[in-house]
């Protein structure tokens, strides 16, 4: 799908159409992603890069990718470092 926005064009003129493309699609996925809205995989794809690269993009805009307190991380350990039986 495609969709068409208008831009000044003193701003287009400044960037090339690929550059603000990729920006805007970058910028989609991050604000779906922090809403909640699509997973970190459907982010990543809507944004044109990896799992990884899209993360460091979150790591960047501070956006957290693990959603996981404190407690609930203690607990996992916890688990985790039990002897099995």
């Amino acid at each position: 799908m495609q969709i068409a926005i208008e831009l000044p064009n003193d701003f287009v003129g400044m960037q090339t159409e690929q550059t603000i493309a990729k920006e805007m699609r970058s910028a989609y996925a991050l604000a779906l992603f922090k809403a909640g809205r699509v997973s970190l995989a459907k982010a990543a794809e809507l944004a044109g890069l990896d799992i990884y690269g899209f993360m460091s993009l979150c790591k960047d805009e501070r956006i957290e990718v693990i959603d996981t307190s404190r407690d609930e991380l203690l607990h996992e350990m916890q688990l985790v470092s039990r002897p099995s039986a």
